[in-house]
């Protein structure tokens, strides 16, 4: 690769070449004339470690409808994302080992990147038997998670942080309570009043995450957050991280960029888990990922077939894509406007999930897997749904125009994605 732009901490730039051999990054220097099979001028684009997203939906197996691994896989390449981490809210769950091992044929047969499945903490992710966390943990799956349902008794999560305490794994959340949800369907506030549609109270997430903390406290395991979008949840996080409780968490892009005065109208597009909340929920976000009290930006990715979508805003389900928008909209948005710098946002997509979860990838340097993804950040486009690599459509940026879209995706040292760059 020549000519390459390379953030060098505290956002500077230099150029440099690299020369990849096999899956490595084998040399970086101001200039190299190796011979290569390939040549590949970088020069005026940015190049950055590979995209990691340790939050989305591939719904294989029982979803093929609504997303594959290949469809999904081929979504987060365009996106620029070379890692990406597999809930297990799937049919089958991924609750026993056997499962687990043939999640992991599945994903050796079919992935254009690296995936790390989650394994359940309850058996079909019912909250009632807990897995075998101990033999699971003996397979390469990522963390365990009963993402989509929260764990509604104490006691339940307690154990399964005990038992992942002591096998070196993460507990990973979604957090809802469920004797205080109510049927909603978007934020309790304005526009369940405008629309006139249930709401889902701030507190519905909160609470949980007070709990939980509290037990990650106790069990002394590592305890990921996911999808913070409450002001509320800052508060408890940023608190538990003071009191040097062993707690991470994550933010979404449909969460830092819409607020509920972003749903105008009945469109279920504009419905997620968490949903949108207030200006001020949004604001907390943001101070708390540029603070440290949230660790990291996962997409939450979560395809779904537009006949579904098309149902009432209380019957359709939850959740909107985010893999081939999330760095185009977040640099548009965030970075060109000022709120943050591009070594900011780049460290958000790659080095701080990495390190996080003690992953070797996030990093250019001389010896590291060849991860990488290389950006245009002068090219704009406008986002269409239509042409989404991803099986699912269910977005709320169609049509919007951004700029700084990802062009090449190397992962561990092959091209997975190229767009109109001459290799």
């Amino acid at each position: 690769m020549k000519n390459a732009t390379i953030l060098t901490g505290d956002n500077q730039q230099e150029t440099f070449d690299l020369q990849i051999k096999d899956d490595k990054i084998i040399q970086i220097a101001k200039s190299i004339n190796e011979d290569a099979d390939k040549v590949i001028d970088c020069a005026g684009k940015l190049l950055t470690p590979g995209f990691i997203d340790v939050h989305i939906h591939l719904r294989e197996p029982g979803g093929e409808h609504k997303e594959t691994i290949k469809s999904g896989t081929m979504a987060a390449a365009r996106g620029g994302y070379t890692t990406v981490c597999s809930m297990p809210n799937t049919n089958p769950v991924p609750d026993s080992v056997e499962e687990v091992e043939s999640l992991f044929e599945r994903i050796e047969q079919d992935a254009v990147v690296r995936v790390l499945p989650y394994a359940a903490i309850t058996k079909g992710l019912k909250g009632e038997e807990r897995t075998d966390i101990t033999a699971l943990s003996k397979t390469d799956i990522f963390a365990f998670t009963d993402d989509g349902v929260g764990i509604q008794t104490a006691g339940q999560m307690l154990e399964a942080m005990y038992e992942a305490a002591a096998n070196d794994r993460a507990i990973v959340a979604h957090c809802e309570d469920n004797s205080i949800l109510y049927g909603g369907a978007v934020h309790e506030g304005d526009v369940s009043k405008r629309l006139d549609v249930p709401g889902i109270l701030s507190a519905c997430e909160s609470v949980q995450i007070a709990r939980d903390v509290l037990l990650a406290e106790t069990a002394d395991c590592h305890y990921h957050v996911c999808h913070v979008s409450t002001k509320e949840s800052v508060r408890v996080i940023r608190d538990a991280k003071r009191a040097g409780i062993r707690v991470t968490a994550e933010v979404s892009p449909h969460h830092l960029l819409l607020t509920e005065d972003d749903f105008v109208e009945l469109d279920t597009n504009f419905k997620m888990n968490p949903p949108l909340r207030a200006k001020a929920d949004r604001d907390a976000l943001f101070e708390g990922l540029l603070d440290g009290t949230i660790d990291f930006i996962a997409t939450d990715h979560a395809p779904h077939a537009e006949d579904e979508k098309a149902q009432d805003m209380v019957k359709a389900p939850f959740g909107i894509v985010g893999l081939e928008t999330a760095f185009p909209l977040l640099y548009t948005h965030l970075v060109e406007t000022g709120k943050m710098t591009l070594q900011q946002l780049v460290d958000r997509m790659a080095k701080l999930p990495a390190n996080v979860f003690d992953l070797p990838y996030g990093e250019i340097e001389e010896g590291s897997i060849a991860d990488l993804t290389l950006v245009d950040l002068e090219k704009e486009i406008t986002i269409d749904k239509d042409s989404f690599y991803s099986k699912g459509k269910n977005t709320p940026f169609n049509n919007w125009e951004v700029k700084g879209v990802p062009v090449l995706t190397i992962a561990a040292g092959k091209i997975v994605y190229e767009d109109d760059i001459d290799v």
